[in-house]
């Protein structure tokens, strides 16, 4: 076992009631960090209080943008444990978006145990209310002082922690989406298979016109064709159609989503049928013509299942299942959750005890 160094913070902070928690708006009193040099490799895992570090000014990510991150949640359980919902997973990940970086590997173990030592430590900060939780975001960033386009030898891994509400406003109620058909996300051979700060600032153009005209987010389509559905901002998107449930298929510029996965394995469990494909918009608007879409919802770490009311394209909009959320979406959320909190059996050996309360 690594030895993890542990400097507490001087008294405790006060989390805020659960009713206005948020989202990544307040955080915890300790952070897990760890360095890499390439004598040392990663080296020095600690845990510091929360708080601002330095870094050069002419640190690379400042520059050119040399970061990936991840988003993982710890849950308090009905009976008072706190869990962590699929964290190797999460890890193994982060390894992959490291390389798409040329960010060297993590110790998926000595992180995962980092990981748990600085939740157990700040284990009051888990909320009790279902539909809160507490977010776990990993970061690496290339840290070398040096302005000029080559990949850092320096960087920085840090874990903070942030108690959390619902993602959306509107909890989960159906929201409604833009098709986007004038901006580009990502493109076969990019980065739009990794979890890098580059692909979301890609997002944000497209999603601040589009709540300008009201919709939650964005569904991207491919950078080349500019037909095919790829993923939403912030999650993978599936749809029900006669019964067979699509998501796009991973081609290297949609990134692998865990609830993604998660609702993957849990379909293919309950004896559905189940595609990974390549699917147009104007496939999904004609089996919603046909009388054939039957659900449309996202996925994702931050909103678990989003169902999604309507569509926009192109200045037409469809609506969904009468703007209501679906059978099958509400099932996926309840059993998801269900697992998280404790009162639906993990059958899958999802969640790893942290810590009892």
């Amino acid at each position: 076992m690594t030895e993890i160094k542990v400097v507490k913070k001087d008294g405790v902070g006060i989390m805020p009631p659960e009713e206005h928690l948020g989202f990544g708006e307040h955080f915890t009193d300790h952070m897990f960090i760890m360095d890499y040099d390439p004598q040392n490799g990663w080296n020095n895992p600690r845990i510091a209080p929360y708080n601002e570090f330095c870094v050069f000014p002419a640190a690379m990510v400042l520059h050119y943008g040399q970061a990936i991150f991840e988003g993982i949640k710890a849950f308090r359980t009905a009976d008072d444990r706190v869990v962590v919902f699929r964290p190797q997973d999460y890890l193994e990940r982060f390894n992959r978006s490291a390389d798409a970086l040329c960010i060297p590997r993590i110790d998926v173990d000595v992180v995962a145990e980092g990981l748990k030592k600085v939740i157990e430590i700040d284990k009051k900060w888990v909320p009790s209310t279902v539909g809160t939780a507490l977010y776990i975001r990993p970061l690496i960033i290339a840290t070398d002082p040096y302005v000029g386009v080559k990949v850092s030898d320096t960087y920085k891994l840090f874990i903070i922690l942030s108690p959390v509400g619902a993602y959306y406003a509107a909890g989960f109620d159906p929201v409604s989406i833009k098709v986007e058909d004038k901006y580009v996300r990502a493109t076969l051979g990019g980065l739009g298979e990794a979890k890098t700060p580059a692909n979301y600032a890609m997002s944000l153009k497209a999603q601040v016109e589009a709540k300008k005209e009201g919709f939650a987010q964005v569904l991207w389509l491919d950078a080349v064709e500019r037909k095919y559905v790829e993923e939403v901002g912030t999650m993978n998107i599936f749809f029900k159609i006669n019964g067979e449930i699509i998501t796009p298929e991973l081609v290297g510029s949609i990134l692998g989503g865990m609830t993604r996965r998660t609702v993957l394995e849990l379909a293919k469990s309950w004896g559905l049928k189940v595609s990974e494909r390549r699917i147009s918009i104007d496939e999904i608007f004609a089996a919603h013509e046909q009388g054939q879409l039957e659900e449309v919802f996202g996925t994702g770490t931050a909103a678990v299942i989003s169902p999604v009311g309507e569509l926009s394209w192109k200045g037409k909009k469809i609506i969904i299942n009468n703007n209501k959320t679906g059978e099958f979406a509400q099932k996926l959320f309840d059993t998801v959750t269900g697992i998280q909190y404790g009162t639906v059996e993990d059958t899958f050996g999802w969640v790893e005890e942290v810590t009892k309360l």
